[in-house]
């Protein structure tokens, strides 16, 4: 058989096209080592087989390309928990958008990944089905909520995953499970089919360990849905043609977000900022209104969504009593009924999308002298196990630097530049206005072609071997 090992979805194709190995076996490949690697990082909460791939399309872009799913998405005739007891049996009769998307152009799905329990959180700690461990270290968590679509790309279990973001829940684990994650604008890819979470702030996207992947899998993803009314009717460019010309770009570096971070990240930061330069192009010191405000405005958004869309989850219509929630819903429940009840909506849920409009047009400014900001995936690397009951608000702590771009709703990709003094990898968010997936994705190919991501990824995937 020919060298599987390290390959992104796209050279997996090219292998595939040039019949050098067959679906079944691509996908054996990777069953093979979920058996050997599972019981280590335990990625999956649900897995598929051959037979349940054997209908697919057999011409296609992604056609007989083994992908993980993250299991907030509906797939039809394959459990969807959303990693919640109260979804334990729960087996859809049909396929979100993003799903059949990538089905139509052949895509064969390895499994559905582990999450935080209705994505609420960063660590998986909140899943009802155990943790997922980071492959960096095992004594760590991934980052969440999308723990399971980061771990199984970066031991290599998949050669690629989706995930959603709602507050950082792509870019948070793609940093320090040490691979790539883009959160695409709201309303680029379509949420119907996936279990909601806040519905203004979701946005599902891509997992990999190559540029190119993540361009080819938003194509096929992207698009106006008429199931999903906030999805952008704007036409879906060619990523993948887009990203390989080129560019020069001017760069914002945002005080308010390096100063967050740990002295390690600060560095790894500054030093690629040096290469950026040294590659063309510009830099320039930026103001953003301060990472806090989006945090609060956040928190109230959210937690008021949740409210709403999980009270659709129990009582009357489905007949599950509160109390099969797990203990962060129920925090994210009340918080949220809190926010929107009589007396108390206009002094925090009305004044949050105040805030909200204030982020955006903190963004809105900047971009009309710049074109992407660069900051700090995360304010620290990944934290050990049990770090969780430290922080009341540890989803919020852990990616308060992610919020401000899920707040205004634009899109944001995390890529690694480099190990911080414990070996562990660090994340570098690149974040544009609205709908400029390609300028993001442009300028980690540029990245990715210049320092090979200063070798994490190709160490990660030694680590693995």
């Amino acid at each position: 058989m020919a060298e599987i090992y390290g390959k992104g979805i796209v050279a997996l194709k090219q292998m595939l096209d040039n019949k050098e190995i067959s679906p079944t076996e691509l996908f054996q490949y990777f069953e093979k080592r979920a058996d050997e690697h599972e019981g280590k990082i335990h990625s999956y909460i649900t897995r598929a087989s051959v037979d349940y791939n054997a209908d697919r399309p057999t011409e296609g872009k992604l056609a007989g390309i083994p992908i993980a799913v993250k299991d907030i998405f509906c797939t039809k005739d394959l459990r969807t928990t959303a990693a919640s007891k109260v979804l334990d049996e729960f087996i859809p009769k049909y396929e979100s958008t993003a799903t059949a998307r990538l089905i139509a152009e052949g895509a064969w799905f390895t499994g559905k990944t582990n999450m935080d329990a209705w994505a609420h959180g960063a660590s998986s700690e909140t899943s009802a089905y155990g943790l997922t461990y980071n492959p960096w270290d095992l004594d760590r968590y991934p980052g969440g909520s999308s723990s399971g679509s980061a771990s199984v790309v970066s031991a290599y279990v998949a050669p690629a995953s989706i995930g959603t973001d709602t507050g950082g829940s792509i870019r948070h684990p793609a940093s320090w499970c040490g691979i790539l994650g883009l959160k695409p604008t709201h309303g680029r890819v379509s949420r119907y089919g996936v279990a909601a979470m806040g519905s203004s702030l979701d946005s599902p996207g891509p997992m990999g360990l190559y540029t190119e992947d993540l361009a080819l899998l938003l194509e096929v993803m992207a698009g106006k849905d008429e199931y999903d009314a906030t999805t952008s009717p704007s036409p879906v460019p060619n990523y993948t043609a887009d990203m390989q010309t080129k560019r020069t770009f001017t760069l914002g570096i945002a005080k308010e977000y390096i100063d967050d971070a740990t002295p390690d990240i600060q560095k790894r930061i500054m030093e690629t900022v040096e290469i950026l330069k040294k590659m063309g192009h510009t830099i320039k010191e930026v103001s953003l209104l301060d990472p806090k405000y989006a945090i609060s405005a956040y928190t109230i958004i959210n937690r008021a969504e949740v409210s709403s869309n999980l009270a659709r989850l129990h009582g009357v219509r489905y007949s599950n009593p509160r109390n099969m929630f797990g203990e962060e819903a129920k925090r994210r429940s009340m918080l949220g009924a809190y926010a929107l009840s009589h007396g108390y909506y206009d002094e925090y849920y009305k004044k949050a999308q105040k805030v909200r409009q204030l982020i955006k047009q903190s963004f809105a400014d900047t971009f009309q002298s710049i074109d992407l900001i660069l900051a700090p995936t995360a304010p620290v690397t990944a934290l050990e196990v049990g770090s969780f009951e430290k922080y009341p608000f540890f989803g919020e702590m852990m990616d308060r630097l992610n919020e401000p771009a899920s707040v205004a709703g634009i899109p944001a990709m995390s890529v690694p530049i480099g190990l911080d003094g414990d070996n562990l990898p660090v994340g570098m968010q690149i974040i544009g206005p609205a709908l400029h997936e390609s300028d993001l994705l442009n300028l980690s190919y540029q990245l990715e072609q210049e320092t090979d991501f200063f070798g994490v990824i190709k160490q990660g995937l030694e680590n693995w071997k």
